[in-house]
């Protein structure tokens, strides 16, 4: 541990433990540099650290701040219930669009949705970007940048690559309506209908819906809520199944927010390739981390082309834009081609109204902003089910995204909390919607991406009510 990271993580201690309260004000840089007998640079990064974490805020002229109280200690979920490692056919479908109806509602407290607010992204700077862009536009470049996607674009996603110390070309990268638009590409490139794949369990049910409507069989591998999916498990089901690839998400899961570690990164990779298996890798929360540095993708391990990395800007800068991108490695020439066929090209407005914005800088700003919203909103959801929710409950802490994966006392029905939930201006997701087999019934994935405010926290009390009413908690 670095000397500045050792600081902060000293003063988070305090904080956590209720030493330091919000509004306290911490020393100086000048007096903490004296004291600790470290270079005001130590202390700026120790600050900025913290910041980052959402523990203080910077006031102009005045300092730096407490912003949190004493952390919420709820226990962390366990693997639960472990898959029984066949391949199954997937019917979630139905359940997934009726769950996610109620997340469109205005007036409905979105803690099931999918998204952050619209409120935490610079929508008008974006759309300054795309006036000038679009006015700016060469006429034969919506022709030459059908496929492949907007050159400038691709050029900055490949500068984003460079800064986390991957090589990456241009013309590895091709730009799709949204990540979702990407995985779908990769997919299809390296499977065909009755093959299996292996997800995680639980899983993204965006992998799960894909599958089913493509008639893949899901192999579900067991995942760990704070560091991914489990080795063994899968080389077990490598050698059982041979699939054709394997479908991960390997920077803050959807569902549970699991990070996994570099080391266990490698390790997957190793593994996948000694099988010759292609991991298509969904990254779409990757810049959302709540520490001092991005996590690495497993595409950074990747020597062989197998990894197929998939990202988008919906989550981190410009929802509704629909734009994405993969890297598919030794298949760019067959999701090129796929793209061609399917759906030619994402929109170019959209694409050229981005680069513009990436190219005039801000988005690492905008970044900071975000992560600081987002582990500020994560905290209070924390400490709300702390407050509010019975005896039992256990909740993950993830280090980035904006979801917390819940897990219920007793034996709940948490499609019955929905429904229930729902009735009272609240939406939740339930567990079995991100399981192949239903799974996960006393389970709920919450969105901590809005704003908190007095509805957030009374929708919690209500909430709260519920699962200890339906849980036999009461």
């Amino acid at each position: 541990m670095k000397l500045y990271e050792a600081f902060a993580e000293e003063i988070a201690q305090s904080i956590r433990a209720g030493v330091m309260k919000r509004g306290d004000r911490l020393p100086s840089v000048r007096q903490a540099s004296t004291s600790r007998g470290v270079s005001p640079s130590t202390v700026f990064e120790a600050y900025y650290l913290l910041e980052a974490r959402g523990l203080i805020r910077a006031r102009d002229r005045s300092g730096y701040y407490v912003t949190a109280g004493a952390r919420a200690h709820l226990p962390e979920p366990g693997i639960g219930l472990r898959p029984d490692g066949d391949s199954t056919a997937i019917d979630v479908s139905e359940l997934v669009f009726d769950i996610l109806e109620s997340t469109r509602m205005r007036d409905v407290v979105p803690f099931g949705s999918a998204f952050p607010s619209p409120l935490l992204f610079p929508l008008p700077r974006l759309a300054r970007s795309m006036a000038s862009s679009v006015q700016a536009m060469d006429p034969w470049s919506t022709v030459d940048d059908l496929t492949p996607g907007n050159a400038g674009l691709r050029r900055q996603i490949a500068l984003r690559y460079l800064a986390d110390g991957m090589s990456v070309h241009t013309d590895e990268i091709v730009i799709t309506n949204g990540a979702l638009e990407a995985l779908n590409l990769c997919l299809h490139a390296v499977a065909r209908p009755g093959d299996a794949v292996i997800i995680e369990s639980p899983a993204f049910y965006g992998a799960l819906q894909a599958l089913e409507g493509f008639g893949v069989r899901a192999i579900q591998v067991a995942t760990h809520p704070r560091d991914g999916i489990e080795l063994a498990e899968l080389a077990a089901a490598l050698e059982r199944h041979a699939p054709k690839a394997c479908w991960l998400m390997t920077n803050f899961q959807n569902p549970m927010g699991s990070l996994m570690s570099d080391q266990k990164k490698q390790a997957l990779v190793e593994l996948l390739a000694a099988h010759d298996v292609p991991l298509i890798e969904d990254d779409v929360y990757g810049e959302l981390y709540f520490g001092s540095k991005r996590p690495l993708p497993a595409k950074a391990y990747d020597k062989k082309g197998l990894v197929m990395h998939c990202s988008s800007f919906s989550k981190s800068l410009a929802p509704g834009y629909r734009v994405g991108w993969a890297v598919p490695g030794r298949f760019t020439r067959d999701v090129s081609r796929l793209k061609l066929t399917r759906t030619l090209s994402a929109s170019a407005p959209a694409q050229a109204a981005i680069a513009d914005y990436l190219a005039k800088g801000g988005y690492d700003k905008h970044l900071r902003q975000l992560r600081h919203a987002l582990s500020m909103q994560q905290e209070a959801m924390l400490q709300a089910i702390e407050r509010h929710f019975p005896a039992g409950t256990r909740a993950t802490r993830p280090d980035g995204g904006y979801f917390l994966w819940v897990e219920l006392p007793g034996h709940p029905d948490t499609i019955e909390i929905h429904r229930q939930a729902l009735s009272l201006g609240i939406s939740v997701a339930p567990g079995p919607m991100f399981s192949a087999q239903r799974r996960f019934a006393n389970c709920l994935r919450l969105n901590y991406g809005h704003p908190w405010d007095a509805r957030a926290e009374a929708a919690m009390a209500t909430l709260g009510r519920l699962v200890a009413a339906v849980s036999g908690q009461a």
